[in-house]
Parts: C-alpha cells; sequence; structure tokens
C-alpha cells in the first residue's frame, strides 16, 4: 500500500506548485486559531480538476474550518490559497460563490423567515428589480429555474422556507449554488441531513462536477460512502494533515487508523443479541394522528432501545417531536410511566424525558450561548438551591459533562456555535445525561459525528441501558438501528409497517421491503 503526503515531512509532503494546470484550488501553510485553540495547523491541500476530493477526520480535526475559509465565510489567521492560479481572498461566502467556490454548509444555510425564492436569490436582488422595487415574479421564475436544474420540479418557491423541514431545507441550500455553476463544489457533511431523494441529487451532481472537469470537496464521516464517491482523499487530524490517499490506496481499516491516530478498542455496536428487557413500561403513545402520522401506537419498556426507522418522510422524525410534546397531536396522547401525560416540552422535561434532535443548530443548542448554559439548561432544577444556582455548582456541574463526554473546547464558557458538529451533539447529550434524564429520545443522534465519536455514543446508550434508562432511536441508518436496537420498528406512510426483535441473523434486505 502506497501512503502519500506523510506529514512528518517539510510543509506536510505536499509539492504546491502554482503553475500547475491541473490543480484548481492550492492552500499552503494556513493556520487558523479561536482564541488558544489551533484548529488548523499550517495545513496544506491541493484540489485537482476533474476529482472528488474526499476530506475525513475526526470532529475537530480542521476540515469544516479549511473548507469554510476556501468558501469565504471567515478568513485565516495566516497562510495563503490559490484559486485558478492566482491568489484567492474571497471577502464572503457570496462574493466566493459569484467567483466560483459554492458550499453546502453542514448546518442550516436558510434563513427561515423568507421565502424560497428570496432564499435562493440572496445577496443578488439587485438582479431582479428596478428602482428599488423587487420583481417577486422575476424571483420566483429564477427560483423554479434553479430547482429544475437540480431535478426538483415539485416545491412551490413562493412558500416561506420555515414551511420546510430541514432536509427540504438542504434541497434549497443545494439550488442556490449549482445555479452558479461553481468551478468548486463544497459538500460539508450534507448526506446526513437529507432525505434519500436529496442523497440521490447530491451524488449525481457531483458525478456531473467532476465529469465537466470542475471539482468537488465532499466531507463525509461515512466511510464506506466516501470510499465509492470519492477519487482522492486528504485525512486530517488535529488540524494536521495526516495523509492524502490515492483510490488505488484507499483501505477501510487504514483509513480508520489514520483518522483516529489509533486502533477502535472495543466493540462498535453491542456485541450481544440478548433483546430482553424490563416489562415495566414507560413511555406509551396512544394512537397519534397529524404531521404525516396516522393512527400510530407504540409501547417503550424500561431499559430497552426500541429503534424506529424508515424512509426520511415515513413520520418518524415527526413522531420523536411528538413523543417529547414539541408537536401536538391532532388526536392521540403520549403518556408517561407515572400516568402523566406529556402535553408539551415542559411536562416531558418534569418526568425525566430528554430529546435529541436531527437539527441540533435549531432545535437543541443556543449556538451564541456558552458551552455551560447549554448543558445547565435541562438540569437547573438540579444544581438550584433556594431557587439560587451557585457559580461553583454551576461550574461543576458543566465541567462534569465537558470532561465525561471529552468535548473539545477552549473552556466551557466557549459559544456552542463555535464548535465542530460532533463536539456539539456531546454537549447535547451532556446536557440530557447531566440532567439524569431516564428516557432518552434520539433523532438521528450520531449524524455528523466521526467513527470514534460514534463508538463511543453508541457504547454511552448500551450503558444506559444496562442502567435501567429507556432510549427510543430514531435513525435512517439501518446499520446502527440493527446493531443497537433491542426492538425495531419500521415505519411506512405515517405508520408502522413491520416490528422486528433483536437478531444476530437481521439484515438490511429483511427490512427494506417494509420501507418502500
Amino acid at each position: 500500500m502506497r501512503f502519500k503526503h506523510d506529514y512528518a515531512g517539510e510543509a506536510q509532503g505536499l509539492d504546491i506548485n502554482t503553475q500547475n494546470d491541473n490543480v484548481l484550488v492550492e492552500v499552503r501553510d494556513m493556520v487558523k486559531t479561536f482564541g488558544v485553540v489551533t484548529a488548523l495547523n499550517k495545513v496544506n491541500i491541493q484540489v485537482r480538476r476533474g476529482e472528488i476530493l474526499g476530506l475525513i477526520g475526526e470532529n475537530g480535526s480542521g476540515k469544516s474550518t479549511v473548507t469554510s475559509i476556501i468558501a469565504g465565510i471567515q478568513a485565516p489567521t495566516s497562510g495563503r490559497m490559490f484559486f485558478n492560479g492566482s491568489p484567492w481572498k474571497p471577502s464572503s461566502m457570496t462574493d466566493a460563490l459569484n467567483k466560483g467556490v459554492g458550499m453546502i454548509v453542514q448546518e442550516s444555510g436558510v434563513i427561515a423567515g423568507i421565502s424560497i425564492a428570496e432564499n435562493i436569490a440572496l445577496g443578488e436582488y439587485d438582479k431582479f428589480g428596478k428602482f428599488g422595487f423587487l420583481s417577486k415574479n422575476s424571483l420566483i421564475d429564477a427560483a423554479a429555474k434553479a430547482l429544475s436544474l437540480i431535478g426538483v420540479d415539485d416545491v412551490d418557491p413562493s412558500l416561506p422556507a420555515f414551511a420546510l423541514d430541514l432536509q427540504d431545507r438542504k434541497i434549497i441550500e443545494i439550488a442556490k449554488v449549482w445555479a452558479k455553476q461553481p468551478d468548486l463544489f463544497i459538500v460539508d457533511e450534507t448526506t446526513t441531513a437529507v432525505s434519500q431523494r436529496g442523497r440521490k441529487i447530491l451524488y449525481d451532481l457531483m458525478e456531473r462536477q467532476k465529469a465537466a472537469g470542475r471539482s468537488v470537496i465532499f466531507i463525509s464521516h461515512d466511510i464506506d460512502e466516501v470510499i465509492n464517491i470519492c477519487t482522492r482523499l486528504t485525512v486530517l487530524r488535529d488540524g494536521n494533515v495526516v495523509q492524502s490517499l490515492d483510490k488505488a490506496d484507499f483501505s477501510l481499516d487504514a483509513i480508520k487508523r489514520l483518522m483516529i491516530g489509533r486502533e477502535l478498542k472495543g466493540d462498535y455496536y453491542r456485541s450481544d443479541y440478548d433483546g430482553s428487557c424490563g416489562e415495566e413500561v414507560v413511555l406509551s403513545a396512544r394512537r397519534l394522528t397529524g404531521h404525516s402520522l396516522n393512527d400510530l401506537s407504540l409501547d417503550l419498556h424500561k431499559g430497552e432501545i426500541l429503534g424506529i426507522g424508515g424512509m426520511s418522510h415515513c413520520g418518524m422524525h415527526p413522531l420523536g417531536k411528538m413523543l417529547f410534546g414539541f408537536l401536538k397531536p391532532i388526536s392521540g396522547e403520549v403518556v408517561a410511566w407515572n400516568g402523566a401525560r406529556i402535553k408539551n416540552v415542559s411536562t416531558a422535561m418534569k418526568n425525566a424525558l430528554g430529546y435529541v434532535s436531527k437539527d441540533r443548530d435549531a432545535e437543541a443548542l443556543l449556538l451564541r450561548a456558552p458551552i455551560r448554559d447549554n448543558i445547565v439548561s435541562a438540569g437547573i432544577d438540579k444544581i438550584a438551591k433556594a431557587g439560587f444556582i451557585f457559580p461553583g455548582v454551576e461550574k461543576a456541574y458543566s465541567k462534569k459533562q465537558v470532561d465525561d463526554f471529552q468535548i473539545k473546547c477552549s473552556s466551557d464558557e466557549q459559544f456552542a456555535g463555535q464548535l465542530s458538529g460532533g463536539n456539539k451533539q456531546k454537549v447535547v447529550f451532556g446536557k440530557w445525561v447531566g440532567a439524569e434524564s431516564r428516557i432518552m429520545i434520539l433523532d438521528c443522534p450520531t449524524r455528523g459525528i466521526d467513527i470514534g465519536v460514534k463508538q463511543a455514543m453508541y457504547q454511552l446508550m448500551y450503558r444506559l441501558k444496562r442502567e435501567g434508562v429507556s432510549i427510543i432511536m430514531i435513525s435512517e441508518e439501518l446499520a446502527e438501528l440493527i446493531g443497537m436496537a433491542d426492538r425495531l420498528l419500521i415505519m411506512k406512510d405515517g405508520r408502522i409497517s413491520k416490528e422486528f426483535e433483536r437478531s444476530e441473523s437481521l439484515t438490511e434486505a429483511q427490512i427494506i421491503d417494509y420501507m418502500v
């Protein structure tokens, strides 16, 4: 096996030549610091024309940081960039897009309070009006054309963006970027945020980009996906480029080892196939209807990991919100272990329920608040004394979760929005574990996190199960449902179409027929 570009060498082993016509983008000696934290440490990367370059690494390795700098979202602390052989210093994301570099960000890049058409045309309103007046018809027509370019003809561009869920909002972002036909198309951990339809669109666009001699940077924590799609890989770890691999050198085990710098120890998923749990029912849904659900009922038992899977729009994501009181059913009810009806989020929390949302930035975190405030938000009742919260107690409570979950941060006073996706997810888990939630509703809990953190999350779930915590695990990834669930419910068209018991012989092929 040939490993290339070992970063032990000078300039991390990259021979960057700004005169090479085959190189579209070059990053040289890039450094980015956030206070005392070094996110990028003299990083060198080349993106060649007509390639899909995969950037992989653990959360906090620097993948999103370097691509956000290339895309004009933030500036480097030091270092140089070249695009088409010329110095590259975009002043903003819009400036970069207009000059040939477009990025689909990991979290939501859509403004909810304006229309789909206005989101697609954001930053270019002057093209759709005269004398200071905006032509909405022109705006809508242009947005419809942008959507049709990616094969989407069933979305009304005049609708407000908040009418769409996270998955469909991503489609809007893709259309906006693709309409510009960028020379460099950056896709940051997006495939886990979109539906199966969205994934197909993205895969098709990336192949079209490569065939046209343009380039793609693709960031994903799904190593199998990266191996299948990318033509070359660059591995980052702790802000350093570790190695670059050509297609012929791709190896699942080698990539894992390069990413985390060690062999994975212990089980990945749980190794037992004993699906037994307590007989006590701790949460019941009775004939839930509304928000795409159709007369759905289920029981969750004490110490059970209940998996729920299906196609993206089968109703499983609204189900999670309804079980936590975030959405109100048209009919039916959710009842906790003590007979209490879960009518809203407040009653859910009072009855020891916790909820990890798929859309963590919008629904699970206060991005402009410190990590400490986010962690403490669910456990105020645990630390308040006579209505007062003492700073020392609050700090100790937060520090325990930061330490236990190994959250990479400068301190727990750092804003949550400055963290990588995986470290944000650790904060979300930390706030509910710290609050001693006895029922955990986890909607795509491993979305956008690396293989090492995934393993830690799976091991945490299994530990919580053994401690008597009950877990509902909603996921679009059948492998993790099969690997973790005691019992698996498959949904289709807002109903439960099939139930599977935990079994060593259960396969994805057996399940898929009940999803489509």
